[in-house]
């Protein structure tokens, strides 16, 4: 990514993120350190959300964007609560996320194939479905993962709780229209 179109893609951000109820409060952090002493997954991040927000205010959108910090979230909201300034973190991941899907910047590590793998099942069948959830996990990171634990499915379907053919919920039809006219309004959002 160039300096130009990084630049371009941070203020966008920054901007989207002043229109989050509160989302002006980002400029208040004392780096006081709490989110990430609050948040469950830090240890995984690579960057924690003190830094994400460090990063962020200084412009610094593209190391935060090749990170693999934003899938790592839990959305526990633990970051928001105890956060002394107010900052709607958990909400500033989101914007993350859609920024990371929009302008495809995003690595393919584990956690962002399994988010992913997972909105398009769940755009597909209205709802999860585990086989084919994991058989796309595993086809894109490590098959041999897959077949390391086929003894477990074996043992989930025996017991039922593990299905072979995926379930799609009732008005399926009606949710996608629903999802393309917010996809739709969204875009429409100056």
């Amino acid at each position: 990514m160039n300096p130009a179109e990084s630049a371009a893609i941070c203020q966008e951000f920054l901007d989207s993120v002043y229109t989050i109820p509160h989302g002006e409060k980002i400029k208040e952090c004392i780096q006081c350190g709490t989110c990430s002493a609050s948040c469950p997954s830090s240890a995984a991040m690579e960057y924690g959300p003190r830094e994400i927000i460090a990063s962020l205010r200084a412009g610094m959108l593209d190391k935060v964007l090749s990170s693999n910090t934003v899938w790592l979230c839990v959305s526990c909201y633990s970051c928001t609560v105890r956060c002394p300034a107010a900052i709607p973190f958990t909400d500033v991941m989101y914007e993350l996320k859609r920024i990371q899907t929009e302008k495809k910047v995003s690595k393919d590590t584990g956690p962002t194939v399994m988010a992913k793998s997972f909105v398009a099942v769940v755009d597909k069948y209205g709802r999860n479905h585990e086989t084919e959830l994991l058989r796309k996990y595993f086809f894109q990171t490590n098959p041999f993962d897959g077949i390391r634990n086929i003894p477990l499915a074996l043992r989930l379907i025996y017991r039922k709780r593990f299905h072979l053919r995926p379930r799609k919920i009732k008005g399926l039809t009606a949710l996608k229209k629903m999802m393309s006219a917010i996809d739709n309004h969204r875009k429409e959002q100056p």
